[in-house]
């Protein structure tokens, strides 16, 4: 088995990652900049008997994502699991954004879904699956979030339309979407007054707790599975009742 995780080295990607890291099984983490997270991050996967490789490289462009793929054809003829986790954050009103800055984030937090999975496509296998890690910015308004937001909601759509092309192939397409995890992207996001938030979030909840790392690894695990074999083009929120609309 060998699944590719995008942003794999940090917060939700490098959980997904080390729920999938058995003996026998090829990790593939893909980052952009921070070599010593990545170190970190596969000591961590081998620790667990896995394969670890990483790959560096920015699946924000189309050349990018072909590059990474490229490095893992190299090392394997298949992939069970695409993840992408990978997020740029411009903290900015879209009235003064950077428009260069936002261009690029929207690239990354959305559009580079297709890059990859496209580049991809021959190494995907009947029951391999896509998943997209979403969040209620791609819905909701949060104030200066729109460059992940809006990158969010595009590539939701994109799931929709992929897991049309993809289930004639036996290959499936999803989002999951974890309320707020506390992750250096949210602390981006947050600054000084994620703790805070985080605090909040967890008093509110109709669960009274925030989610876990082990509450989206073992949907993702599920949706992986062949027991979720029908389900496809979904968004599911794992958020122990937050949010709710009727």
């Amino acid at each position: 088995m060998a699944i590719l995780v995008t942003g794999g080295t940090k917060g939700i990607g490098l959980a997904i990652a080390q729920r999938f890291a058995t003996p026998g099984v090829d990790v593939f983490l893909n980052y952009l900049a921070d070599d010593a997270a990545a170190a970190e991050a596969k000591a961590v996967i081998e620790a667990a008997g896995a394969s670890c490789h990483l790959i560096k490289g920015d699946i924000g462009t189309p050349e990018g994502a072909g590059d990474v793929i490229a490095a893992v054809s190299a090392r394997t003829d298949r992939l069970d699991q695409i993840v992408h986790c990978a997020v740029r954050v411009v903290i900015e009103p879209l009235m003064s954004v950077d428009l260069v800055a936002f261009t690029a984030a929207i690239n990354l937090n959305g559009t580079a879904l297709l890059y990859v999975v496209q580049h991809a496509k021959p190494l995907l296998v009947r029951g391999s699956t896509v998943f997209f890690l979403s969040s209620r910015g791609g819905r909701v308004v949060v104030p200066n979030y729109a460059a992940v937001g809006v990158g969010k909601a595009l590539a939701e759509c994109l799931v929709r339309y992929l897991a049309q092309e993809l289930a004639p192939l036996g290959v499936r397409a999803n989002c999951v979407a974890p309320s707020a995890v506390d992750t250096a992207a949210l602390r981006q996001v947050y600054g000084d007054k994620t703790d805070e938030i985080m605090a909040q979030s967890a008093a509110t909840n109709p669960s009274g707790r925030n989610v876990t790392d082990d509450d989206y690894c073992s949907l993702i695990e599920f949706l992986a599975s062949p027991a979720a074999a029908m389900i496809q083009g979904q968004v599911i929120f794992v958020t122990g009742g937050s949010y709710l609309a009727a």
